[in-house]
């Protein structure tokens, strides 16, 4: 593990590309649970300097925002920049109480088989410099969520019922969850699974951070970054952003129950690049996902955005 206590200092305009002039402690050194810094990402201001209180002042942070927006990822590269360790554990309805706190397991010792307690991820992070990242925080179950509840306290002590014993968290251990909505539940029915949260528990966040889709030219840059082959196909890839956007703004009025996320465009460029034909690799990469009722709507975009009518092109044959 890194040293107990940050021993670095971090600029903020050079880590993060953010117009500020606030240091923020950081390890020197990372260890196996820091994640790998990703050169092609770009950090939001606003979320960004939210999470660096989190990982600076001990906040609780929440980070809501539609699916493909980065939220995890912006979590991740943050503490990339700091190696901070970072653990993300998803919530959903399979994880119970005893996968995050621990449970009672059969060992073997000297030869015999011996019960002993097994830690679960929630006691192991709490007691090291580690930031636990809770993807999909709205999708926990109900009970599992009490679970949660004490460690979003000031000081944020977990008990173990099953030890009779009660951990203080590490000075530098910090706390973070993203989630679609904002407790509210499946208003729209594009997130089945997802729970209200109790109202109480999301009063303990300190703070919650909405995260947008990325300007036009940021996703360009980012969509060229992660396909070289469409590197110099400028125009190509702002034709594919823009109808992007339109899918999120027909999402937003009703006209469609879906919408194209970042990573949706990055799969319909790789997919370009696999069969030669961007109407092909449109149908296969988002249109064929679209209710069929919504798919002249989706093919009005496409039209309006390439010039051209989104055919019937036979994905074998535009490979070819």
């Amino acid at each position: 593990m890194p040293a107990n206590q940050p021993d670095d200092r971090v600029r903020v305009r050079d880590a993060f590309g953010i117009d500020s002039d606030l240091v923020v402690p950081a390890f020197s050194e990372p260890d196996e649970h820091v994640p790998e810094v990703d050169e092609d990402h770009r950090f939001d201001p606003d979320v960004t300097l939210a999470l660096l209180a989190g990982f600076t002042r001990n906040r609780r942070v929440l980070v809501q925002g539609l699916h493909g927006t980065g939220k995890s990822t912006h979590v991740e590269q943050v503490a990339a920049r700091l190696n901070w360790p970072c653990v993300r554990v998803n919530l959903d309805a399979d994880i119970s109480r005893l996968d995050l706190v621990g449970r009672d397991a059969i060992v073997l010792r000297d030869g015999r088989q011996v019960t002993e307690f097994q830690e679960g991820i929630v006691p192991w992070a709490v007691q090291r410099p580690v930031a636990l990242v809770f993807d999909e925080y709205d999708a926990g179950r109900p009970d599992v969520m009490f679970v949660l509840q004490r460690l979003l306290e000031r000081d944020g002590k977990l008990t173990l019922l099953d030890q009779n014993r009660v951990l203080r968290p590490h000075p530098c251990f910090r706390l973070f969850a993203t989630a679609n909505t904002v407790g509210l539940g499946n208003l729209n029915g594009l997130y089945h699974g997802v729970q209200r949260l109790n109202h109480a528990q999301l009063d303990r966040w300190d703070v919650v951070a909405s995260l947008d889709y990325l300007p036009p030219d940021v996703e360009i840059a980012i969509v060229r970054a992660r396909v070289p082959e469409l590197a110099d196909s400028r125009e190509l890839v702002a034709s594919m952003v823009a109808l992007a956007d339109l899918t999120r703004k027909g999402f937003q009025a009703g006209d469609l129950s879906t919408l194209m996320s970042p990573r949706t465009v990055i799969a319909w460029a790789e997919n370009t690049e696999i069969f030669g034909d961007a109407a092909a690799a449109f149908r296969l990469s988002f249109a064929n996902k679209c209710d069929e009722a919504e798919r002249p709507v989706v093919a009005e975009y496409f039209q309006r955005c390439f010039g051209r009518e989104l055919a019937d092109v036979s994905p074998l044959a535009a490979a070819s």
